[in-house]
């Protein structure tokens, strides 16, 4: 893998690598990387994957090639960065000095200890406050996002710690990002062709993209637009605060600021129900029926946008709420008027239920259906090497499926199978007797088969779930009826309940999608993982039905050519959580047994390691009675 990385760097050519686990892929891309001599950036699925590589896998690499160097010796020039809202603002924080309005002593606690901690760190990187909650409010105000960043007209510019990690990437040989950062932006390029300094990343030779499977759903992500009350909220704070500590002079701002939230407030609650996220078909009939409620939500914006624009020796604060009215009614017009084919309209509501509930937010999207076109031109043919790796890219042992989705065209490819020894290490049971997961007695007949296998295994389980509904009903059926600690997803934050899960011998832990991947328990402490369905996306979601009607109407099969191999992919993470090392032992399971009924099952065969396999759970109970 190594090899072919070099090459691709030096021959300017794209690479797709699907890499098992324990081959040591991250190693294979980094030396050619420092060989090279050339900058790279590296981007990554998550912020630890990025700690890991920032922290122990270059310092590793660094030793071994210079060794201890001294003062004087070469170094290599690595940073890693993070998405803005992760950095502290020192102008937020000392305007709020002056002018504090902070809700209870929690806040004024944290403000003191964000005051106490400005005058030490050298990052502003939130990551090394450990007592400071995961979901502070107080943050959200302060962070650096970019909404409210006016550049090098700051009187905090120098000091910035956005500045400084710019400074520190422009002199860097590695920049590590994850990929929320990295397209984020990528799309802020885009939208600003003419001004060579937008975004944050410099120019590079070659791009690595670590858990590559993530890209199309992120991409998709930050090629849309979405526009909600809660944005045009934002703005009008913002607006307000900025009225008050700037003492504008006009008559009509603060005026026009509350016709804009009145207005938005109903546009919103005129919007059509329905529960989550659901496609918006019917544009053309909604504004035959409220267009002149659209047209008045317009109007005021532009109003609003003509007082600020007016406004005589505007701060610098000022150009920056132009620019994000100017934006907001651009966007508005995008999501209700344009006739783009490429792109799937849909509404989210999210909270509170009924006709726009004080608690309810609701969310106008634009979701490209095929990123392909776009990822080929912005990306593919930006750089000169691209290498795409994960240890989960192919379907039935060939890349098609993951480079039509990406638009990659005209790279190498390569599979480096891992070393483990699947077949003695790991046991794949399907339950022959088990009812189709559509009929209403599986949960019943999934509930006494789960019990009777973490009886078997003593617990030491990830029981992962394609529905959050589904994972509660079990949980709660099973609590009391297990002697082992059952610990539930959303009971805490994701890392203290991998921790606790690592640290609380024979736990069983019941999760949804966001632990089927990045998730590392290595050892006798996860001896099981069972999944309770084939993880179909879901066929109501606006996005999924728009993409397999586009494939169906070009002439394709949705369900062979996307569903299937979408449904792999993420099958593949999930059971990639067990065998995480040479000594690992376990049993998979799928209770979903589909998979040997139905023709489109031997995909799923064809693309998974090959563990032994059995239907049977004698075979199960005396895999673990060897041990």
């Amino acid at each position: 893998m190594a090899s072919a990385v070099e090459e691709a760097i030096g021959e300017k050519r794209h690479l797709i690598v699907e890499a098992g686990t324990g081959t040591g892929k991250t190693l294979a891309y980094l030396l050619p990387i420092i060989k090279s001599g050339k900058r790279v950036i590296v981007s990554t699925g998550t912020k630890n994957l990025q700690e890991q590589l920032f922290f122990k896998d270059v310092p590793f690499l660094e030793r071994a090639l210079f060794g201890n160097s001294t003062e004087g010796e070469p170094r290599l020039k690595v940073c890693y960065m993070k998405g803005r809202q992760n950095y502290l603002c020192r102008k937020k924080l000392y305007e709020l000095t002056d002018q504090p309005v902070l809700n209870g002593l929690e806040e004024i606690n944290e403000f003191r200890t964000l005051l106490d901690w400005d005058k030490e760190t050298k990052t502003g990187d939130r990551a090394e406050l450990a007592t400071l909650p995961e979901a502070s409010p107080l943050w959200s105000k302060l962070n650096a996002s970019a909404d409210h960043c006016i550049g090098s007209k700051c009187a905090e510019f120098e000091r910035c710690f956005i500045t400084e990690m710019r400074r520190k990437a422009a002199e860097s040989d590695i920049i590590i990002v994850n990929h929320h950062l990295f397209f984020a932006d990528l799309s802020v390029k885009l939208a600003a062709e003419k001004a060579p300094d937008a975004g944050v990343l410099p120019t590079a030779a070659c791009v690595i993209f670590d858990e590559a499977h993530e890209l199309e759903d992120v991409a998709t992500s930050y090629f849309g637009i979405s526009v909600s009350n809660l944005k045009v909220e934002d703005l009008l704070r913002d607006l307000e605060i900025t009225y008050r500590e700037k003492k504008i002079v006009s008559t009509d701002l603060l005026q026009l600021s509350s016709r804009l939230r009145e207005r938005s407030q109903f546009f919103f609650s005129l919007l059509p129900e329905g529960e989550g996220r659901f496609a918006f078909n019917n544009r053309e009939e909604f504004l035959e029926e409220c267009g002149s409620e659209f047209l008045g939500l317009k109007n005021v914006i532009r109003q609003l946008h003509s007082e600020l624009q007016a406004i005589p020796n505007k701060p610098d604060e000022i150009f920056n709420l132009i620019r994000r009215t100017d934006e907001l009614h651009a966007q508005l017009c995008f999501l209700m008027e344009s006739r783009e084919k490429n792109t799937v309209y849909w509404i989210e509501r999210r909270g509170g239920r009924g006709k726009f509930s004080k608690n309810e937010n609701v969310f106008l999207q634009a979701t490209p259906i095929d990123v392909s076109a776009i990822l080929r031109q912005s990306l593919f043919d930006r750089f000169d090497s691209i290498v795409l790796t994960s240890a989960t890219l192919t379907v039935a042992n060939g890349f098609d499926y993951i480079k039509g989705r990406l638009g990659l065209e005209n790279a190498r490819e390569l599979i480096v199978p891992s070393h483990f020894d699947y077949e003695s290490q790991a046991i794949f049971y399907v339950p022959k007797d088990m009812p189709d997961p559509r009929d209403a007695n599986f949960t019943q007949k999934a509930i006494m088969r789960i019990r009777q296998l973490l009886e078997i295994t003593r617990g030491r389980a990830f029981c992962l779930f394609t529905s959050l509904a589904q994972m509660q009903q079990v949980h709660d059926a099973l609590l009391g009826q297990l002697d082992y600690p059952m610990l539930l997803q959303g009971s805490a934050p994701k890392t203290a309940l991998i921790e606790q899960f690592r640290n609380t011998p024979n736990a069983v832990l019941f999760a949804t999608a966001s632990f089927w991947q990045g998730v590392d328990v290595q050892g006798e402490q996860l001896s099981c993982v069972i999944i309770d369905k084939i993880p179909f996306a879901v066929p109501s979601d606006p996005v999924v039905q728009a993409r397999g009607r586009a494939i169906d109407e070009s002439g394709g099969n949705s369900f062979f050519d996307y569903s299937v191999p979408a449904a792999v992919i993420t099958l593949k993470q999930g059971f990639g959580r067990l065998i995480r090392s040479l000594n690992d032992r376990g049993l998979l399971v799928l209770l979903d047994n589909r998979i040997l009924k139905m023709r489109y099952g031997r995909v799923f065969i064809e693309s998974l390691p090959g563990y032994t396999r059995t239907t049977e759970i004698r075979k199960v109970e005396e895999f673990f009675g060897c041990e």
